[in-house]
């Protein structure tokens, strides 16, 4: 399969800028869609890239959009729901749209980010959101859609949600109080999930596959927040809370501006968020520890860090 022009959905966001540009140095011409041209503006000046503003929600906007590339690269998810971004909406019904939009307009290759675990009976909405959305992906394709799905643990890098939100909370508060203190994750490094992306666009080998996608190193909640307190060499003590208090803290958060954690956030978390398997062989690279990057980006002491910082709070 030729692939030369790709269309990314979310290729704004913190996953999708790390996938745009490894599609840029490997020559491919890209096309980023998006709700405000203003928020990919950090993409308009790497070579080959079209930033479009696009309503991909909008059937005949997206098939405009699609018409007259190879490949469409999906990378739009929502952690929390808010007004009509449910996730009914943006997790099951629009990777549906974007299979049958490629079907239908003749693109052959899609491929798709779900979440590890996912699953028809999970305990929480997101995930079960997730599974409905890969569930749609084949039969809205018929047969005629090379379709890739890629579940990630929780991602890290230079300015994520995970270890930077931590971060910042060290800094500001003398106490933490963690819910499900021994919920396990295995992080995957942002850079390791784009090369995962880029490099399965060409590759038969991958059509029709699903990937878990996870760190060399499992962790518990408790030690990645602890390992952050200490790398950044800050006094800050950690509580973990019981069951019942978890679900108090996070419906009290629910309701709080900025939703650091949603009742549905804290059923997602009686999942551990690890793989039973290593990094998949065909992609041909050894997952990143923790410990050689989260160092770097958490150090507060140049100019670049605090630019960086700034850009994602400003959601940039």
């Amino acid at each position: 399969m030729q692939i030369r022009n790709v269309v990314v959905l979310g290729g704004s966001g913190f996953v999708g800028s790390h996938v745009v540009h490894r599609l840029t140095a490997a020559g491919y011409q890209i096309k980023v869609l998006t709700r405000r041209r203003e928020g990919a503006k950090h993409l308009l000046l790497l070579p080959n890239v079209q930033v479009e503003e696009c309503d991909v929600f909008f059937e005949a906007a997206l098939h405009r959009a699609l018409g007259g590339c190879d490949a469409v690269i999906n990378l739009i998810g929502i952690l929390h729901e808010s007004g009509s971004a449910t996730f009914a909406k943006v997790h099951a019904d629009l990777p549906r749209r974007v299979a049958a939009a490629c079907r239908a307009v003749g693109v052959p290759r899609l491929l798709h980010m779900s979440a590890l675990h996912a699953g028809k009976i999970a305990p929480s909405a997101y995930l079960r959101s997730k599974w409905a959305g890969e569930s749609g992906l084949s039969q809205a394709g018929g047969g005629e859609v090379a379709v890739t799905i890629f579940r990630p643990s929780v991602i890290f890098g230079r300015g994520d949600s995970f270890f930077s939100m931590f971060a910042g909370l060290a800094r500001t508060l003398p106490v933490l109080l963690l819910a499900r203190p021994e919920a396990r994750f295995q992080p995957v490094f942002v850079e390791d999930v784009a090369h995962a992306f880029v490099s399965s666009l060409p590759s038969a080998a991958t059509f029709g596959q699903a990937y878990n996608l996870c760190g060399p190193r499992t962790y518990t909640l408790r030690q990645m927040v602890r390992y952050v307190i200490a790398t950044l060499g800050i006094r800050c003590r950690v509580i973990g809370l019981g069951d019942w208090l978890s679900y108090l803290q996070a419906w009290v958060l629910e309701l709080l501006p900025g939703k650091l954690m949603t009742r549905d956030n804290y059923y997602s978390m009686q999942v551990d968020s690890v793989c039973d398997c290593a990094f998949p062989a065909v992609f041909g690279i050894q997952p990143t520890p923790v410990e050689a990057v989260v160092p770097d980006y958490l150090a507060d002491d140049t100019p670049r860090s605090a630019y960086l910082r700034f850009r994602s709070h400003a959601g940039r």
